[in-house]
Formats: structure tokens, C-alpha cells, sequence
């Protein structure tokens, strides 16, 4: 944190500006003029729509552990000291969130180590809701990868495949986690022969809606075991899945950046 008169300093130069920001931003402001308007480029870009895929954090989003993945604090606020600034204790696995390979290796790539190239992609999504809402234990498997192959044709050079489930839907209450009496969690998630499949292909990562890559029964968690060692990257907590096309979509992954983070919440998003 800056110096308390590096901050007077700033804050200075921000009031001597304003009146020229004020100006020059007046049109693009909201008839309230609280809020400006997206940019073209977030609205729609010249080649589609973007789409946000991601849980809003919050200590009271379902975690894999059950205990709540962050805490904010909040150390200054805008009424005493001109700004608000709050301290985060954050679980790098909570929220939409990014499995480093790091994660489930001894030596794999931690989440500052990603190479960027492979954090936007075209997207292969695979839809396993129907199957999930009669049995909350299913799995993706390497027959629903080659149902989409024929339906959609190859698989792209290099690609993110991502399980639509439904299940983000469910993300406001307990049955989002579905634990069971003795404490066994039940949700979709990718079977280890799908997995072992994918490591054929160009995949660079794998996302699903649930918290595991792995289905929640799992106590061996294979399909961690197979995918991140490889130096592929995982995402768990994707929100609105749904609503995009099984094939033409493009993942855009807004990574943490921590040395050596083993994972961290995650801005994910789609250009369609």
C-alpha cells in the first residue's frame, strides 16, 4: 500500500483533473451520471457477443471443503479517508476458479508460469444436462467426445473442452455441493477415460460447472491426477454454460497471476 502522502499526492492530482474528465466523458455518461457506457468493444466486438462465465465471489459461495473461501475486510472507506481498500483471505480454489497444474503435480506449472497462448481458445462444449439431471453422479465420458465429433465435426487444433452439466444453476444452495448424510458429495464432473482421451488431442484445458474436473464421489481424484501433471490447466465454477452454442464460441480465461500459485479465482469469459 502506497504511503499515506503518496495518496493526498494522487488524490490531489485526481480533483485537479476532474473537471477535464468531466468533460470530456460528460456525453458518455448515464442519464444519472453514475455509470458509463460499455465501451463498443466490451458491448459486442466485430466478430461476436461477449459473454462473462463467472460466479460472482462471495463468502457465501459453495466451496468443495464447505467453509466459506474468502474473507474481505474492509481497512479504509470512502467516507473517512477518500477511498475504500479492502484486505482479501482468499482460497485459491474457490469461486470460478483455475487449477494450475501445480495443483495435483510436484513440478507443474504454477498459475504465473501458464503460457497465455493457451488462455484463449476455441470452445468444445459438451452438453451431459440432461444425463446429470437423472443422475447427479454422471460422468463425461470419451462416447459423449466422439458424439460431439460427429455432430460437430474435428476437434479444433487447439482447444478448451468445458462439460455443460447444468449444474451452475444450483450454485445458490446446498445443492450445489448435494452432500449426502455421510458427508459424500454428488455432482458431475469428467471421467478419467475422457481425460485420457483429451491427451491425444490438442486440448489446453478442461472446464466444468461443478466443483471437481473430478465427479464429486470421487475419493482418487484420477482425473486431476491424469490432466494437470501434463501441464493442462483446469477450470471448476463455470457459470452460464447454457447459454452457449456447442461449437464457433472462443474461451478468453482471465488467469491469476501469483508466483507459484497453485490455482486462483478467475475471470472467464466467451466471444461468440
Amino acid at each position: 500500500m502506497c504511503g499515506h502522502h503518496v495518496i493526498e499526492h494522487v488524490r490531489s492530482k485526481m480533483l485537479s483533473r476532474r473537471g477535464v474528465l468531466t468533460g470530456s466523458l460528460g456525453a458518455a455518461a448515464a442519464v444519472g451520471g453514475t455509470a458509463l457506457l460499455a465501451p463498443p468493444a466490451v458491448a459486442a466486438t466485430s466478430g461476436g457477443t461477449l459473454t462473462d462465465l463467472t460466479h460472482t465471489l462471495s463468502s457465501d459461495f459453495p466451496t468443495y471443503g464447505g467453509e466459506p473461501g474468502i474473507e474481505m475486510t474492509q481497512v479504509f472507506n470512502f467516507a473517512d479517508n477518500g477511498f475504500n481498500l479492502f484486505n482479501m483471505d482468499v482460497n485459491e480454489h474457490t469461486g470460478t476458479h483455475m487449477d494450475a497444474p501445480l495443483h495435483f503435480s510436484a513440478d507443474g506449472q504454477s498459475v504465473d508460469e501458464l503460457p497465455v497462448a493457451t488462455l484463449m481458445a476455441p470452445l468444445v462444449k459438451i452438453d451431459i444436462a440432461e444425463r446429470a439431471a437423472d443422475n447427479p453422479d454422471a460422468q463425461l465420458t470419451p462416447d459423449d467426445i466422439d458424439g460431439w465429433v460427429s455432430a460437430h465435426g474435428d476437434l479444433p487444433e487447439s482447444f478448451i473442452v468445458a462439460m455443460d452439466s447444468g449444474w451452475s444453476e444450483k450454485a445458490g444452495g446446498k445443492g450445489f455441493r448435494n452432500a449426502d448424510d455421510e458427508g459424500v458429495m454428488h455432482f458431475p464432473g469428467f471421467h478419467v477415460e475422457a481425460a485420457q482421451k483429451l491427451l491425444e488431442t490438442g486440448c489446453v484445458g478442461m472446464a466444468v460447472d461443478t466443483l471437481s474436473l473430478d465427479h464429486g464421489p470421487s475419493a482418487d481424484f484420477k482425473t486431476h491426477y491424469a490432466w494437470l501433471p501434463t501441464n493442462r490447466w483446469g477450470l471448476e465454477n463455470v457459470a452460464g454454460l447454457g447459454a452457449l452454442p456447442a461449437s464457433g464460441a472462443t474461451m478468453i480465461v482471465g488467469a491469476p497471476k501469483h508466483r507459484g500459485g497453485t490455482g486462483g479465482p478467475t475471470r472467464v469469459m466467451a466471444l461468440v
